[in-house]
């Protein structure tokens, strides 16, 4: 019956353990594609174009970025000191 959980919770499956992924790639390849915006945008600004607004999002793109890296970097820290 499709509504047994939720009336027995004694039925349900157990929940599955969440699995470890590396963040750091994900992080980094962001990160990079905001780098390579912001490049693009301060050539374009270069060559005379009106690119401000773009290029302070891309600036914050990349900042959000190195800030999720050092965010990640200390969690997988804490993560292996209590797996210890």
């Amino acid at each position: 019956m499709r509504f047994a959980p939720i009336i027995d919770p004694a039925v349900r499956r157990p929940a599955p353990k969440p699995v470890r992924v590396d963040l750091r790639t994900v992080f980094l390849i962001g990160t990079g594609l905001w780098a390579a915006a912001l490049i693009v945008c301060l050539i374009l600004d270069a060559l005379d174009f009106d690119v401000t607004t773009p290029m302070i999002v891309c600036a914050a793109g990349v900042i959000v970025g190195v800030l999720m890296l050092i965010w990640e970097h200390f969690d997988r820290w804490d993560y292996r000191r209590l797996g210890q």
